[in-house]
């Protein structure tokens, strides 16, 4: 039965039962209601347009009987008069009391539940028929927007006692209709396969099992078709169409077949570019600048798309949030030719009114609000606004960012901004190890909570278990130590570093110490550092036969004795530094860039008088929207002063996955070969490498999403080249000694904390070099 046919028996029944009671006036001594389950008599009561010491009529007989109706609690209402006592009889819906689903896997039951209640359909609730018959094709539709055209979904409504009913959802899903063909008619300058290659949907193909692009997908085919259409007008088919598109499926429901029917039309070319409108808001000039298309060129719709939104971005900065650039073609057909004017509109300028944040459960919003450029009742600055997202996705406190400008209603020179995030786990329990047939396993473990109790404060305790260095650290960083954002750092640490476990120096050394730091912004992306380190570091464990005799003679000159096994020495260590950060993200950026300078100086009167200096220069370079390219340079020089010995435990070392990779852990530099007496003893059976004063590091690296893993932000690969080496402070830089290596590396962003894998192989080594090819890393997100 239709719902029109249903319809039209309800107003029938209804007209029959207004009828069946028609009664003659009267004055209501009394109302009496039967029937009542579960609705309590007050709720009648509210609906009733009658009450006691009324006339009661024909009319509004018919009345009281619609307003129950409408309520949606009652499925028969019936009004009688009993000597001037009005009877209601009415007989309630039944309410749902289970609803059940089965035979479904590609969607989860909650999600399902969920879709109902939006309707409602939920337990509890009034039993509707007409939203349980909509919501059942609902189901089916999503299934079919999956190429499950076989798929059923059937209802089942079991009526239980004290009135209810059971929901029960049996579903089919069927399998899945896979694309068979894909034709195109009407190509003539470019292949069909070429063509196709561009879309998101394929025919069925050895990877389709993972991609599963061969699944029909009507949202999918129209992306496909835009795709198809911007192929051919990034290339100077202006009049490029597409006429017609046929699907068809087989009887069986199995394959798909997918024909489009395009006209290409002529090549054309700009044959000019000229703007105009409102030209006095922003110089003539600068959106000339912007305009990326050029007479004489081949047409280009992204070039245009691009020089409008270039335009429309300039506008914004200035406070036009609602500016409309049009780029209005002059068509010549016969010489194929399209003259473009650029129409400027910037319309009226609008300044922001407030900033309202949603979805921070945890992160308080001052954390969030001390991230925004722009201010509330300034004037709207889009490239502020763009800025103050940027700064929110370098938190790291979000998986998501989105920031809308409506519109204040009743003005025209308001908006809002609405910010929505979606935050993410920022405390992670971290796990490292590094794998090589000389040292087996070493593990670390990291405790990091980037956003304490919602504050944007760092806190980190970490654990380094390794045979070689044992690390115990807490430390805690404040970004917003003032409201100006000047950070402060401060931490506490133990660092053993057990040597004579490996093939290093055979000599134990162990640090405590406690220091503090500043971070001043002077710009959006530079910031100025400074700040003061108390440190004590024993060194014991020499031994006469084992270690380097410059290690003896350091601490014999610090204890003023002869023949040390350690030392004990304090230092206070004031530090400097400069750092520019212009990337666009932390994890994965694609451009900008990264450049720091760094000195470090103990303060004269302790045992220790050093100095060491650092510069470090990463640039990011978008090649493509999949491919970025990374080169990084690092030098790094230390020495003493004050007719002081440099300590040997400040010494540059290189090797491992933050340096050079492919080589073991600190292996990298000045050796002192076993049996040589000018730096060991001949008792020495094995090589130690000694680090140095100099450091040379360089880095080339491509990344790339992993193959297989399409629109996946989560993964990263790379492809890369290592460089370096340190020197001691008789040698000089040479580029010849630099030890290389190559691998690749890939990066998973996973539920269960960073996954990160690397393979590298050296390939100029040396007979006393150490190599690990393999190193790994893993952590715990909570």
């Amino acid at each position: 039965m239709t719902l029109r046919s249903k319809l039209a028996l309800f107003i029938s029944l209804l007209l029959l039962s207004i009828a069946a009671f028609a009664m003659e006036p009267f004055v209501i001594k009394d109302i009496k209601i039967e029937g009542l389950q579960r609705t309590e008599p007050g709720t009648v009561f509210n609906y009733l347009p009658v009450q006691v010491g009324d006339t009661m009529t024909e009319d509004k007989s018919s009345e009281a009987i619609k307003s129950l109706y409408r309520t949606g609690f009652f499925k028969d209402v019936r009004i009688e008069a009993d000597q001037n006592i009005l009877l209601i009889t009415v007989q309630e819906r039944p309410s749902i009391a289970d609803i059940q689903f089965a035979g479904n896997k590609m969607f989860q039951t909650d999600k399902l539940k969920e879709s109902l209640k939006s309707v409602g359909l939920v337990e509890g609730q009034i039993y509707d028929k007409t939203k349980l018959e909509f919501m059942e094709q609902e189901i089916k539709k999503q299934y079919l927007s999956l190429g499950k055209y076989t798929a059923s979904v059937k209802t089942t409504t079991s009526p239980l006692e004290r009135n209810r009913v059971a929901i029960r959802f049996d579903i089919e899903e069927g399998i899945i209709s896979r694309i068979k063909e894909i034709n195109i008619v009407g190509n003539q300058v470019y292949q069909k396969l070429d063509l196709i290659s561009q879309f998101q949907l394929q025919t069925t193909n050895w990877l389709s099992w993972w991609f599963k692009d061969d699944q029909y997908s009507k949202q999918k085919l129209t992306a496909d078709l835009e795709t198809l259409k911007s192929f051919y007008m990034n290339r100077g088919y202006l009049e490029f169409s597409i006429d017609s598109t046929q699907v068809s499926i087989t009887p069986d429901k199995e394959d798909v077949f997918i024909t489009m029917n395009i006209s290409e039309g002529p090549k054309y070319k700009v044959s000019d570019v000229k703007l105009a409108g409102d030209l006095l808001q922003v110089p003539e000039s600068e959106l000339q600048n912007l305009i990326k298309i050029k007479k004489d060129e081949i047409f280009n719709r992204q070039k245009i798309t691009e020089s409008t939104k270039a335009m429309n971005n300039r506008l914004g900065n200035d406070g036009f949030a609602f500016s409309n650039v049009n780029a209005i073609p002059e068509i010549n057909k016969e010489e194929h030719t399209a003259a473009f004017t650029f129409f400027v509109d910037p319309g009226r300028k609008v300044y922001v009114r407030r900033i309202d944040i949603e979805g921070n459960q945890r992160t308080r919003d001052e954390v969030i609000r001390r991230e925004f450029r722009q201010v509330e009742s300034g004037w709207y600055a889009a490239d502020k606004i763009e800025r103050s997202k940027e700064r929110l996705k370098r938190t790291q406190f979000f998986s998501d960012t989105n920031i809308e400008t409506p519109a204040v209603p009743g003005t025209t020179d308001q908006v809002d901004l609405k910010v929505k995030v979606t935050e993410r786990n920022t405390g992670s329990i971290m796990f490292g190890a590094g794998l090589s047939s000389q040292e087996g396993v070493i593990g670390s473990f990291n405790v990091t909570q980037a956003n304490f109790l919602g504050t944007g404060d760092r806190v980190s305790a970490q654990v380094n278990t390794g045979r070689i260095n044992r690390t115990y650290a807490l430390s805690m960083t404040q970004p917003f130590f003032t409201p100006e954002g000047v950070a402060l750092s401060y931490d506490i640490y133990r660092r053993d570093v057990n040597a004579s476990k490996v093939t290093f120096a055979t000599y134990d050394t162990s640090s405590m110490g406690v220091g503090f730091r500043f971070s001043v912004p002077f710009t959006e992306k530079n910031a100025f550092s400074y700040g003061l380190t108390y440190d004590n570091t024993e060194v014991d464990n020499l031994t006469r036969d084992l270690s380097p005799i410059r290690y003896i003679n350091y601490c014999n000159s610090v204890k003023g004795a002869s023949n040390a096994t350690g030392c004990s020495m304090n230092s206070l260590i004031a530090s400097v530094g400069w750092t520019e950060d212009s990337r666009d993200d932390i994890l994965f950026p694609k451009k900008g860039g990264l450049r720091r300078v760094n000195g470090e100086v103990s303060t004269p009167g302790l045992d220790i008088q050093m100095y060491k200096l650092t510069f470090q220069e990463s640039v990011y370079k978008e090649i493509t929207n999949d491919l970025t390219l990374m080169v990084n340079g690092q030098v790094g020089y230390a020495n003493s002063y004050g007719g002081k010995e440099f300590p040997f435990f400040k010494n540059f070392y290189l090797g491992g996955v933050n340096s050079v990779r492919g080589y073991r852990l600190s292996s990298i530099g000045p050796v002192c070969l076993a049996g040589d007496t000018s730096c060991g003893t001949t008792t020495q059976t094995r090589n130690m490498f000694l680090g140095g004063t100099k450091q040379l590091v360089g880095n080339i690296e491509l990344f790339m999403p992993v193959p297989f893993m399409k629109n996946n932000n989560q993964f990263r690969l790379s492809a890369f080249i290592d460089a370096g080496n340190v020197y001691e402070e008789s040698e000089s830089i040479r580029l010849s000694s630099l030890r290389y290596s190559a691998g690749l590396g890939v990066l998973w962003v996973s539920p269960f904390g960073p996954l990160k894998i690397v393979v590298a192989q050296p390939f100029n080594e040396k007979p006393t070099d150490r190599t690990e090819v393999f190193q790994f890393q893993m952590g715990q997100q909570f």
